[in-house]
């Protein structure tokens, strides 16, 4: 069954704009159909269209269900954005299909794109949540400087991809304990700076490898998502 996304469908019993005309101009759904709506935190309602029009599709809620995350921990991606928009945006797309509950633009000294429109990643994300069949939307925070994350979520296990050989580093595999909340930290295509290392391992990120081959930022990102829920299956 097609998803519809309304994050307030509990209360205005009316679909978005962009998803009202995709169900009656596109499906053609008619009063009486039923249709399946989540609202991006966790809950599945099942409806009716009392109302087919093309921007504001009126329902009623026959059902509502939690659909939790096929996941039990927090897995938070800190990802320095690449410099073409349309790589971020695929990334955004691809680890919200796998499965992720926290994305953070992140700011560093060598930062190729230095502004994002957290807006349009949103959309993407909505759609990629939709399409995966997911009834939780992540959260996409604003850019954030490298230095107002170095703290966060100390309880986690937190690790970072880095290249340079001269620090001594684990691969990711062998380092992550499944089922335990995990940051990961990606930077940009010219890598941290020394100084952004020194302040992230002064704080007990530990530095990880994601094999022999280097990867492109994005791909270093969805490598270490994917390699997280790979070894939480194997428990």
């Amino acid at each position: 069954m097609i998803q519809f996304y309304a994050p307030d469908i509990a209360s205005s019993l009316t679909l978005p704009e962009s998803d009202s005309r995709h169900a009656v101009k596109v499906l053609r759904l008619a009063e009486g159909d039923t249709i399946q709506v989540i609202d991006g935190r966790g809950h599945v309602y099942t409806c009716t269209l009392v109302d087919a029009h093309p921007k504001r599709a009126a329902v009623e809620i026959l059902e509502c269900r939690d659909q939790a995350l096929p996941w039990t921990s927090q897995l938070v991606v800190a990802v320095a954005p690449t410099k073409h928009m349309d790589r971020m945006e695929w990334l955004v797309e691809k680890m919200t299909e796998i499965g992720v509950n926290r994305i953070i633009p992140m700011l560093c000294d060598r930062s190729e794109r230095r502004e994002i429109k957290t807006e349009r990643l949103e959309k993407i994300a909505v759609s990629a949540m939709k399409q995966s069949l997911k009834a939780t939307l992540p959260v996409i925070d604003e850019m954030t400087p490298l230095r107002k994350l170095v703290t966060l979520m100390p309880e986690a296990q937190r690790f970072v991809g880095y290249c340079d050989p001269s620090v001594e580093r684990i691969d990711l595999a062998r380092a992550y304990v499944p089922g335990r909340d995990t940051v990961i930290f990606i930077g940009p295509e010219g890598d941290f700076s020394p100084a952004e290392i020194s302040s992230l391992l002064e704080s007990g990120v530990r530095p990880v490898t994601f094999g022999e081959n280097r990867l492109r930022t994005e791909t270093a990102a969805l490598y270490s998502l994917t390699s997280c829920h790979v070894l939480d299956s194997l428990r």
